[in-house]
């Protein structure tokens, strides 16, 4: 178990997970990716008619997902178990969601194909990057949104209930519910009540 600068006692998981500085290359985090790894390249072998084992594998890859989600492979994860996706969404094609901080997937989510769900970071300072130490912030997808086609979520960022993210839009700061956001960097152009 590595330990970082200061030898506080805890792991590199302990502090990834404390969304403090931390170096990926640890023994155990390396496990963790490597049978999350394992788990994903047998999801995507999968066919459409083997949904009962893609079901199962899902179950076993990801921290939770609800009843009647379908998420088409291929499917991309750090580790899976720090994505929990609610009951009733769907993903398209190409989903990247990297795990390193939690991922929470509301219900009744739609997925357009190519969505990058990125909680990673990385130190600005040349030094701490050259040394290898990055760090992660949560995304949270409230219930009923709809990312579009190509969306990017960078790390941190949380998006309310029933918002609409356009196609390529890239969202870097957190999104009021019920919105229609576009744009890089993405911004609310309308509320979802008012006539277009």
């Amino acid at each position: 178990m590595t330990t970082a600068p200061g030898h506080d006692g805890r792991s590199m998981r302990e502090r990834m997970l404390a969304g403090e500085l931390y170096l990926a290359d640890d023994p155990e985090l390396g496990e963790l990716s490597s049978r999350a790894l394992d788990l994903v390249a047998a999801y995507n072998a999968t066919s459409v008619r083997q949904a009962s084992l893609r079901r199962d594998l899902l179950a076993e890859l990801l921290g939770s997902v609800g009843e009647d989600t379908e998420i088409r492979p291929p499917l991309r994860v750090d580790y899976g178990r720090h994505l929990s996706i609610g009951a009733r969404c769907f993903a398209n094609f190409g989903l990247v969601a990297l795990d390193v901080a939690p991922i929470t997937i509301g219900d009744d989510v739609q997925i357009g194909p190519n969505v990058q769900l990125l909680t990673p970071t990385h130190p600005v300072a040349a030094e701490p990057r050259r040394q290898k130490w990055e760090a992660a912030r949560p995304i949270v997808i409230g219930d009923n949104v709809w990312l579009g086609g190509g969306a990017i979520v960078l790390a941190g960022v949380t998006i309310g209930a029933n918002t609409v993210v356009g196609a390529g839009a890239v969202v870097t700061r957190d999104l009021p519910a019920d919105v229609v956001a576009v744009g890089n960097p993405a911004r609310a152009v309308r509320r979802l009540d008012e006539p277009r």
